[in-house]
């Protein structure tokens, strides 16, 4: 396919996004599928995909360190609550015939690679998913400012935040009917607006780095191939003028 926009993308997903809300599993196998066989279609028409899940769906660190727990050790359960979902996305993902690893920021080695920059891009370069797991490696630290980060140092062209709104909105459409719908915006508006888009630290990663963003509606079938193909799907976000 000759027609993408890029080569090298950086995909985040929330941990709840592999929840059944209506069964209250927290990793629902058709929905692992689902997203497994959208990400291979990307890898199939030539895309390199870097994942970075969530952990959300089974434990939220400073949400445990709110209930009693230190913080370092809620973070950290965390960061293996994100090991058992890039495991299940890996799953899911061979049974579909698509080659992946994950590399975990913390040493798991029994059940996954340790992450190593170099290693990481040559899996991509040779068609294979990465999927990031364990966040950082460090407390204190988001999902979200991991996947910037891996952005940032895989090269990625594009990072996509996948979420359950069509895009950036002033406040949250499913509880305000007048929310404001940003089609395009800079990293610095997302700031000053405090827009609730990604956690501050992740945004300037993005944006000091020059990484654009697009944040979307995952739960939209097909959309993030449309998006590769030129279509104009959810709302980007970029650096601006200096």
């Amino acid at each position: 396919m000759t027609n993408l926009i890029c080569k090298r993308i950086l995909l985040k997903l929330s941990g709840e996004a592999l929840m059944n809300s209506s069964s209250g599993s927290s990793i629902d196998a058709a929905i692992v599928k689902r997203l497994a066989t959208e990400i291979k279609e990307l890898c199939d028409a030539g895309i390199e995909v870097g994942l970075v899940i969530g952990g959300g769906n089974i434990v939220h660190g400073a949400q445990t360190a709110g209930d009693g727990l230190n913080r370092v050790t809620g973070d950290q359960m965390g960061m293996l609550a994100t090991v058992i979902n890039a495991l299940a996305m890996q799953d899911s993902l061979e049974h579909l015939g698509q080659p992946v690893r994950v590399m975990s920021a913390l040493k798991i080695n029994q059940v996954c690679e340790d992450y190593i920059r170099r290693r990481a891009v040559r899996h991509l370069e040779k068609g294979r998913v990465v999927i990031f797991a364990a966040g950082t490696g460090n407390p204190f630290f988001t999902t979200d400012s991991a996947a910037s980060l891996r952005a940032i140092e895989i090269n990625a062209q594009l990072m996509i935040k996948a979420t359950k709104v069509e895009g950036v909105y002033s406040a949250d459409p499913q509880k305000d009917p007048n929310a404001k719908f940003y089609p395009y915006l800079t990293y610095d508006q997302a700031l000053d607006q405090r827009l609730n888009v990604m956690d501050t630290t992740a945004l300037v990663l993005c944006r000091d780095n020059n990484v654009p963003m697009r944040v979307m509606n995952v739960f939209e079938q097909g959309a993030i191939m449309k998006l590769m193909t030129g279509h104009d799907i959810g709302s980007l976000i970029e650096r601006g003028q200096i």
